[in-house]
């Protein structure tokens, strides 16, 4: 496969994540699993950090430490939600932790903007200037709302286990 074919398939499946964690946030909001929307949450941001590893490169980056991270923050997600199936303080622990797994790829989603759209380019080439850092900081307060509310507020019943 070649690399922008690769390239195109690693952001279709990151903008699917990240719109399919939005509608997870959403269901936690509401109080709603969302069963099949979770399932492609999970799966499609496990496969979005898989295969940016898959992209070459001659050094370690900060990129792949927050793949590590991520696929890290997704262990824990999956435990609590299919393992633990949301029992008692899991569900907590897989609001907080899904979120988090979502604010990574939005994270990444705007660091390349920032990378790749000419106008935000222009505003912080290096990604050190004050926009880049500005935008970060306002959408990790987001991310802090949508991950602390959530945790409070989420009382879905506890998925049956599979016997």
């Amino acid at each position: 496969m070649i690399l922008s074919t690769f390239t195109l398939v690693h952001v279709v499946i990151s903008l699917i994540a990240i719109f399919a964690g939005l509608v997870v946030v959403y269901g936690l909001f509401t109080g709603k699993r969302l069963d099949g929307w979770t399932a492609l949450f999970v799966w499609t941001t496990v496969a979005t950090s898989v295969t940016g590893f898959l992209f070459p490169f001659h050094r370690f980056m900060p990129s792949h430490a927050l793949g590590i991270i991520s696929l890290v923050v997704l262990v824990v997600v999956i435990y609590a939600r299919y393992g633990k199936h949301l029992a008692g303080s899991w569900r907590g622990v897989y609001t907080v932790t899904a979120v988090m797994a979502l604010y990574l790829n939005v994270f990444v989603l705007i660091a390349q903007m920032f990378q790749k759209v000419p106008v935000l380019k222009a505003l912080a080439p290096t990604q050190s200037e004050p926009p880049f850092l500005v935008t970060q900081l306002v959408v990790l307060a987001v991310f802090a709302v949508l991950a602390i509310v959530p945790a409070v507020k989420f009382r879905a019943q506890p998925t049956a286990p599979v016997a």
